[in-house]
């Protein structure tokens, strides 16, 4: 068996991406990715804060989502890039933590506010009397701490569990970033617990959310199939595609690398999973909710009339 060095706390990131010229192309087109991404997200949240007219539940959870976009794409990206450039691929003790930290959390926040826009929009469509009551402002607030909260909780306990555990391995982490499944083929302990603990959390986090959030849509389209008004009807279908499609961007990747057996999964496959959710997801959002929402158009239009000028 390897043995590490203990008088170093240090990881290795093997990287996504080889040191060669595709490798490059690569890694420049992710980079290109996450400026849109930043830019995308930067701005959503920017128009959801100034314009008075988004100043909704729906709007105000969607700049949550923007919000650990923003953060998800931080927490990964950056350090991949320099890496590569810099040709290192160490990543300090401290700074492994901070990912393992920030990505637990983001992953279960997110799956949760996911499912409180499938709620807000299941009340909107199907029980609109009751809709402001049940989606007051006070009870958004609540659904963005509460998702905020728990996904803390679950990321602090997974991430207090990764560095506290003895690595007698090399510390080479087959991924572009801290992975605390990737982490665990280097313990000289038995993780099979832990391991059994991963697959509860992501059951909690993301697989009951998104059951929770295909019976509403699915409660959703009954309702709205069954609408007298073609432009309701119209509106009501644009909001729950767009809303599913960001769901199935998201969920479908993660739980896929997650709830598989343990003999089933590949270093390789599961960094290529991880793309989706952690580079074209949240490119993805702001586009999607953008280009598809003639509230957020015209919060567009008015925040930026320079390029929405019409020619006379």
């Amino acid at each position: 068996m390897e043995t590490w060095n203990q008088t170093s706390n240090d990881f290795i990131l093997l990287g996504l991406f080889p040191p060669n010229r595709t490798g490059l192309l690569l890694l420049l087109l992710v980079i290109f990715i996450f400026f849109l991404a930043s830019l995308g997200n930067s701005t959503m949240i920017y128009l959801i804060y100034l314009d008075p007219r988004l100043h909704t539940p729906m709007y105000i959870l969607l700049s949550q989502l923007s919000l650990m976009d923003l953060i998800y794409m931080s927490t990964t990206v950056p350090k991949m890039v320099f890496n590569y450039f810099s040709g290192q691929k160490g990543i300090s003790y401290l700074g492994c933590g901070v990912q393992c930290f920030f990505f637990v959390n983001i992953a279960g926040s997110e799956g949760l506010i996911l499912a409180s826009m499938a709620y807000d929009r299941y009340v909107a469509i199907c029980q609109p009397l009751h809709y402001p009551i049940r989606m007051s402002k006070m009870m958004c607030v609540k659904m963005i701490i509460i998702s905020w909260v728990l996904g803390a909780t679950n990321s602090v306990a997974h991430t207090f569990y990764a560095l506290h555990i003895p690595y007698c391995r090399s510390r080479a982490i087959d991924h572009f970033f801290c992975d605390i499944p990737a982490m665990m083929p280097l313990a000289c302990m038995d993780t099979s617990i832990y391991e059994y603990m991963v697959f509860v959390s992501t059951i909690f986090f993301l697989l009951i959310p998104f059951l929770g959030i295909t019976a509403s849509y699915g409660r959703v389209l009954f309702v709205v199939y069954h609408m007298r008004s073609k432009e309701g009807r119209k509106k009501a279908f644009t909001t729950c595609s767009t809303h599913l499609t960001v769901v199935t961007f998201y969920y479908t990747p993660f739980m896929y690398t997650y709830l598989r057996p343990k003999n089933l999964r590949s270093p390789q496959e599961d960094k290529m999973l991880a793309i989706f959710y952690t580079i074209l997801t949240p490119m993805l959002n702001p586009i999607i909710y953008s280009l598809r929402n003639k509230e957020v158009l015209g919060a567009m239009t008015r925040a930026f009339p320079i390029f929405f000028s019409k020619k006379e």
